[in-house]
């Protein structure tokens, strides 16, 4: 009797990506998988807790927050005006 190998499923981006509902974004696990695969890489997490004004994580936090209300913009009226968008789950996540 020949042995069935496993199928392997996945649910939409993987173990690498938070879920919709817990904020979108990269995990850690996620982060460290990127700078494995690209060496040299900056790649950081979100700035999700309480920062300095003016600190570089309060930069990094209106850097993201503009890019992301451009792409926000520029999104489909469906997902623009869902709740529960993945965009709109970061921004949250990120306190924009």
């Amino acid at each position: 009797m020949a042995r069935q190998k496993a199928i392997r499923r996945t649910t939409g981006k993987g173990g690498n990506y938070r879920p919709t509902k817990k904020g979108a974004g990269m995990t850690k696990k996620g982060i460290a998988a990127h700078r494995r695969a690209n060496p040299g890489s900056k790649l950081k997490g979100a700035v999700t807790g309480k920062v300095k004004k003016g600190s570089k994580a309060d930069k990094r936090r209106k850097s993201y927050c503009a890019r992301s209300a451009g792409q926000l913009k520029k999104s489909s009226a469906k997902t623009r005006n869902n709740p529960n968008s993945r965009i709109r789950q970061a921004r949250k996540r990120w306190k924009c």
